[in-house]
């Protein structure tokens, strides 16, 4: 292991520790909930991750779908439901997970009906990974399951940090010609891969369009395309037939769209294929560890 291998470890384990110290002080709020329903995807996927045994009751259907939830195999095992107020309420839960784009109105009524709902901002930076993962292990008095998963994102993006990828950029590009600038988990993980973001440098903040002419001309090292599909032909995909994006065809890197959606751990796997194509074109990797 090389001495930049060293420190990135250092750094995680130390933080890793503050975080379990932070997570294994007493709790004040109430007894841990034991029927708890997910209404989200991302609260889903957390939840799964986290839940004690018979603690959570059901997820939303798509914690199902293969195209967006890592965690299909899983999800398998628990009762779904499609976030409507009425099957929540029969199912008659102490804890409530949702997110902040959940249906203003199940959540309105729920919490009319006097149930507890903790909603979920989508993170937008590792920061955030980190911050929902602690926060929902305290929600479920699951605070030591919590460390183990913050600290598995921190080793993860030390190991990343420790192999130096050649300078190159890479630009998401997706349906409609949207691309990911700034403040976007899309950007967190292109800058974990230690690459830089076009829409960034092109000066983009969150979801925005990019016209097919403007990334042919800032000509990205890399570019990110996910896997969304559609049941017939849609003109959201006719950028993707164009000639002078099929010339680019060489620069493209395939990285399925579960891996981007929500903040985990698993997230980070979008970032090692993004490395690894960064290291491919320069035939190997450089300067760090394999």
């Amino acid at each position: 292991m090389n001495a930049a291998a060293a420190k990135c470890r250092k750094i995680a384990t130390a933080a890793a520790a503050a975080v379990f110290a932070l997570a294994s002080a007493p709790a004040i709020a109430q007894p841990a909930p034991q029927r708890v329903v997910s209404i989200n995807l991302c609260t889903d996927q957390m939840a799964m991750l986290m839940a004690a045994p018979g603690q959570l009751k059901s997820v939303s259907f798509l914690a199902t779908e293969k195209g967006t939830s890592m965690m299909v195999d899983e999800a398998a095992h628990y009762p779904l439901n499609h976030g409507q107020a009425e099957e929540v309420f029969l199912l008659q839960p102490d804890l409530v997970l949702a997110g902040t784009y959940t249906a203003k109105a199940t959540v309105g009524l729920l919490q009319e009906l006097g149930f507890r709902v903790e909603q979920f901002t989508p993170a937008s930076s590792f920061e955030d990974v980190r911050a929902s993962l602690v926060r929902m292990g305290a929600l479920l008095h699951r605070e030591q399951r919590a460390a183990e998963l913050v600290a598995e994102l921190e080793a993860g993006l030390a190991e990343l940090a420790a192999r130096k990828p050649p300078a190159k950029n890479a630009a998401f590009y997706y349906a409609n010609s949207y691309t990911s600038g700034s403040g976007t988990l899309a950007d967190a993980i292109v800058r974990a891969a230690g690459l830089s973001n076009l829409g960034d440098t092109l000066g983009f903040t969150g979801m925005t369009r990019m016209p097919l002419e403007l990334l042919v001309a800032a000509n990205p090292d890399l570019i990110i395309e996910g896997d969304s599909q559609y049941s017939a032909p849609a003109l959201a995909k006719e950028n993707f037939s164009h000639p002078a994006f099929k010339a680019l065809s060489g620069r493209i890197v395939p990285i399925p769209d579960k891996y981007t959606i929500c903040g985990a751990p698993f997230t980070l796997e979008a970032s090692r294929i993004l490395q690894q194509a960064a290291f491919g074109q320069s035939g190997g990797h450089k300067g760090g560890t394999p």
